[in-house]
Parts: C-alpha cells; sequence; structure tokens
C-alpha cells in the first residue's frame, strides 16, 4: 500500500504559488491629540457617546470617574493622562471604549475619537523595543495600514495599576 504524503498549509500554498498566509488582527482606530493608536477589536465590549462621569474622591488623576451603563458600574479613565500626555478635550467626537479584560470586570478609557476598524497582519506590524522607563512599553507594535501608521497599544500595560 501507498504511503500518502501529508503537506502543511504553508507548503501546500507555496507548492500553489499561493502568497503565504498571514495571522490577521482587527483594531479599533482612535484618536488621542494628533496621534492613532489602535485597541484590539477582541477586548472591547461596547463604544458609547461620552456621558456624565461621576468623580472619585482620594484618586489617582488618571481615573476620571464612573458610570452608569444598563446598571452596571464601569470605572473610566483617560487614556491621555494615564500616557503622559495632556489632559482631555470634551467635544461631539469624545467616546468611551469599554473594555473587557480577564483581571478586570470592565473598564472604561476616553478617547478623543473613534476613527475606524482596521485589520493588520503580522506583515504590516512591527514589534517596538523600549527602555525600562519608556512610555513606548504600552505599545505592542506600529501598524502599517495605507500611508498611515497606528500605534498598537498593549492595553493590559496601560491599565496596570502601578503605573502613573
Amino acid at each position: 500500500m501507498e504511503e500518502l504524503k501529508v503537506m502543511d498549509d504553508q507548503k501546500r500554498a507555496e507548492s500553489l504559488n499561493r502568497p503565504r498566509e498571514y495571522n490577521t488582527t482587527q483594531y479599533i482606530v482612535t484618536q488621542l491629540g494628533e496621534e492613532q493608536y489602535g485597541i484590539d477589536i477582541n477586548l472591547i465590549s461596547n463604544i458609547v457617546r461620552m456621558q456624565k462621569i461621576t468623580r472619585v474622591p482620594k484618586v489617582t488623576p488618571y481615573i476620571r470617574g464612573v458610570i452608569n451603563l444598563r446598571g452596571e458600574v464601569i470605572p473610566v479613565i483617560s487614556l491621555r493622562l494615564k500616557m503622559g500626555l495632556s489632559d482631555d478635550e470634551i467635544t461631539k467626537k469624545t467616546r468611551i471604549i469599554i473594555l473587557t479584560l480577564e483581571q478586570h470586570d470592565s473598564i472604561g478609557v476616553l478617547v478623543d475619537e473613534v476613527k475606524e476598524v482596521v485589520t493588520l497582519d503580522e506583515e504590516h506590524v512591527e514589534k517596538v523595543s523600549y527602555d525600562k522607563d519608556d512610555k513606548s512599553k504600552f505599545l505592542s507594535g506600529v501598524g502599517k495600514y495605507d500611508d498611515k501608521l497606528i500605534s498598537l497599544l498593549e492595553i493590559h500595560s496601560v491599565l496596570a495599576e502601578n503605573e502613573s
């Protein structure tokens, strides 16, 4: 009996002269000041318009307060302040992105504007290296989309409690 020869998908694609397939990730592109940042869409549960944020006393300045979203109290942080940028400028385009993470229930992050959803494959993402005290530790990489560069947020690092 003749043995069957099994090829993995990549070798099969190469043998058929098909381009190599890359893993892709979708990102919500947001605006913070003049920069565009991408947040992995798998972490996002909701995007809501700006609403009244109830202040909480004696918390770090980047914690803006809490909101009530369909009966759930959700803390809201300022990505601008957390990342060492200027204070938030609230406009009609300001949004609160509700993230769901393993170690937190839900948390809201303030962004100036939500621009679009982009799909990036690993070929179009450059990893970043950083020094221990560098603010770029908040980034997992830089995505190239059309003629734009999108800083991809490492949201777990951004939300880490010990950062200021």
